[in-house]
């Protein structure tokens, strides 16, 4: 058993933009197959860099906020409630284009 609280959690730059930050309750290891649980926190016109995974999925939920994850050059708005699945090799980016913080929490999937 592993129990963490989000509010006691250290921040830690993201790889892809380290002017955004995120908060990790699980890392790899912790759970068979889980890369990652994490929450990131983009402010106003903060992007995460197009890349892509080979060898994981990941799992998008937008807490608060909007914005856009453009996923093999097509964009789909992010609103509170939606949920994004990419598969392995799918380049995505994410971009707040809104005016409030978009807060993710997200999870990895090895493959």
């Amino acid at each position: 058993m592993k129990l963490t609280s989000l509010n006691e959690l250290p921040e830690e730059a993201v790889s892809h933009n380290p002017a955004i930050k995120k908060k990790v309750m699980l890392r790899w290891g912790d759970l068979p197959h889980l890369t990652n649980f994490s929450q990131s926190r983009f402010a106003p016109g903060e992007t995460a860099a197009a890349h892509a995974h080979q060898d994981m999925c990941e799992v998008f939920f937008v807490e608060a906020g909007s914005g856009i994850i453009r996923i093999n050059d097509q964009e789909y708005p992010l609103t509170q409630g939606s949920c994004v699945a990419v598969e392995p090799s799918e380049v995505h980016e994410i971009i707040n284009n809104g005016s409030t913080e978009l807060v993710l929490t997200y999870f990895g999937l090895r493959v």
